[in-house]
């Protein structure tokens, strides 16, 4: 148990002070100045390339979703996620070797070319969060925390990290092991996490694009805009386009639906006007719903 307590105290202490290093020493390899820079581009672009002419600069829920953006990136690993994350893994390591297991690597990377790690792990982790992200659209308890994603009105780039922190549980939990299985062991991941980003960005921003041919591999702006449609298609009860930054996952396995440009089509879900606007009252929300789920079974 003292083990575990020295992790989480660590945790918070060496979080914390990755924190202050991000901030005050800007370097290549920096996620709060690379996250910076990213929306500021992506913002300009939307200012002067705007898709939907008519929407304003500071959109509806503009500020709640740059706090989403802090609260998500930054701020959520600092109050507990990264501590419990590490006792999670710490377990999970000690179980394994209750068997006289010391790791679960069954495919050895770290020969390849760096570019190709990085490659892998990419496609390996996009597709897994393709496969969690319409589990988050069919299974009703975890559509409770879905919702504030869809809750956005009007598009921009900072509604990509409008999402409630289960989410952030869910996917890593899911990925955990099979990229636990892979041996990467490189320190340029930030690059991929870094360049979801951007493509997140991208999806979210008030910005026409669909890069021609390569929207069938990429996803981009007029194809998410559909994935935030409130009006779903008969074919699609459930939702369509769940790509995050691959859309090749909605064209291979037939959930891909652009029936027509929609820069201007209704976003939200059935019954949203009800739906809270403040960040509390967002996190609160889905434990509310699930709990009354289960009173009224």
């Amino acid at each position: 148990m003292e083990k575990y307590l020295n992790i989480i105290q660590n945790s918070f202490t060496g979080y914390f002070n990755y924190l202050v290093e991000e901030i005050s020493n800007p370097g290549w390899t920096n996620y709060f100045y690379w996250l910076l820079l990213l929306s500021l581009i992506v913002w300009v672009l939307e200012i002067f390339i705007p898709w939907r002419k008519n929407q304003k600069v500071f959109r509806k829920g503009f500020w709640l979703d740059t706090f989403y953006v802090i609260f998500n990136f930054f701020l959520f690993s600092l109050i507990g996620y990264n501590a419990i994350s590490n006792v999670a893994v710490e377990l999970f390591n000690d179980f394994l070797a209750l068997f006289g297991i010391t790791n679960i690597v069954a495919i050895e990377v770290q020969d390849f070319p760096v570019w190709v790690q990085l490659l892998i792990m990419f496609v390996v982790a996009d597709f897994i969060q393709w496969n969690v992200h319409r589990q988050l659209h069919k299974r009703s308890w975890l559509w409770e925390f879905h919702k504030i994603h869809h809750s956005v009105k009007e598009m921009g780039f900072a509604a990509q990290f409008r999402f409630h922190f289960v989410e952030t549980i869910v996917y890593k939990t899911v990925q955990y092991i099979p990229l636990a299985m892979i041996g990467f062991g490189i320190q340029e991941f930030f690059v991929v996490h870094m360049f979801a980003v951007l493509v997140g960005h991208l999806n979210h921003a008030n910005v026409g694009w669909s890069y021609g041919f390569l929207g069938y591999i990429f996803n981009n702006p007029k194809m998410h805009i559909w994935h935030h449609s409130k009006e779903l298609p008969e074919a699609h009860p459930y939702g369509m386009n769940f790509g995050l930054s691959l859309s090749i996952w909605d064209y291979l396995f037939g959930t891909a639906y652009i029936p027509l440009e929609g820069r201007d089509i209704e976003l939200g879900f059935e019954g949203d006007d009800d739906f809270p606007e403040g960040f509390k009252n967002q996190m609160l929300f889905p434990f509310k719903k699930n709990k009354q789920s289960l009173n009224n079974n």
